[in-house]
């Protein structure tokens, strides 16, 4: 869950006030990015240094990155000829960067890597706002207003983000994570009719690849139904629903990964103590549990706290076993 990033004053130095995409493009400070919280904690897995915009920009949607705001792009896509604008990608011509990190990484890597991209609907959230919003209002307008139009963007979202996990696996990804951290803007009918069939397509795009796949999302506290139906080895939970909660949603049967609060590890060591503690006893000590937090670390984040987090989720899990 973003685990390179501004909490690490490593991080902030080697990147400077450049732009982000910038520094994803240059396939050796990806690497470099990605392997610095290893060197700090001993996780269980490297999370590629990217974003979710690299495929977008990659085919030539010309987003930017505005400092404490994100992606914005200057001309949203609104209508149906606006789609025309995107095109399938063709990762090896298009973001060979990226590959070459991931190449990379595995060379040096003795933790698996894991690989990701954004979902259609969060994807087009952007694109259709020109940026990052509250209520998603122009987003969902769309959505219901024109039923076609929206149905073309989300087809022609796949058909990008499907080659950019497949290439991942390719050059040497262990496991793969779709983001969907604006899903939780719609309601359970919404997304069954308008997200649900373009996520199946997703997932079923990579049923092949012979590598683990988590569906995450933001705020779906009460979608985890559907997106178990839409596809996914793994469920992402975030914090705002209990980790027994959620199991009791998904089934037994269903691996689950999540969820502690990140605003908790601003907290003193023996309230992150605590509040990990609860998520571990709510998982019970039942198999398929991956422990993270609910959402991305937060940039005022001490390191020791997550350094401490890790000590004591692995010493749980020796315990149970």
């Amino acid at each position: 869950m973003r685990q390179a990033g501004r909490y690490l004053p490593e991080y902030r130095e080697l990147r400077g006030d450049r732009d982000i995409l910038e520094t994803i493009r240059i396939p050796d400070e990806a690497v470099e990015i990605t392997l610095q919280p290893l060197r700090r904690m001993p996780l269980d897995a490297a999370i590629l240094f990217s974003d979710i915009v690299v495929p977008l920009v990659a085919t030539g949607i010309a987003f930017r990155i505005e400092a404490g705001r994100g992606p914005v792009l200057d001309e949203p896509i609104r209508s149906l000829r606006d789609v025309d604008r995107l095109r399938p990608l063709e990762p090896e011509v298009d973001e060979p960067y990226t590959l070459e990190a991931i190449r990379a990484l595995v060379r040096e890597l003795e933790a698996p890597l894991i690989g990701f991209a954004g979902a259609p609907f969060t994807l087009a959230s952007y694109l259709i706002e020109g940026g990052p919003s509250r209520d998603h209002a122009t987003t969902k307008g769309l959505m219901f207003a024109d039923p076609p139009t929206w149905d073309a963007l989300m087809g022609a979202l796949v058909d990008v983000v499907v080659p950019h996990l497949r290439a991942q696996v390719e050059a040497g990804a262990s496991a793969l994570q779709v983001f969907d951290p604006w899903v939780g803007a719609l309601a359970p009918a919404a997304y069954r009719a308008n997200v649900l069939p373009h996520m199946q397509r997703l997932f079923d795009g990579i049923a092949d690849l012979a590598v683990p796949a988590i569906h995450f999302g933001v705020g779906t506290s009460e979608l985890l139904g559907l997106m178990r139906e839409a596809g996914g080895d793994a469920i992402g939970v975030d914090h705002r629903i209990s980790l027994d909660r959620a199991w009791e949603r998904l089934g037994p049967s269903t691996a689950i990964q999540g969820n502690l609060d990140p605003t908790v590890l601003l907290a003193p060591w023996d309230v992150v103590e605590r509040e990990a503690l609860d998520v571990l006893d709510r998982a019970g000590g039942r198999s398929g549990h991956v422990f993270n937090l609910g959402h991305g670390v937060l940039p005022d984040t001490p390191v020791e706290n997550l350094q401490r987090l890790v000590d004591l989720v692995h010493a749980r899990s020796e315990r149970d076993g």
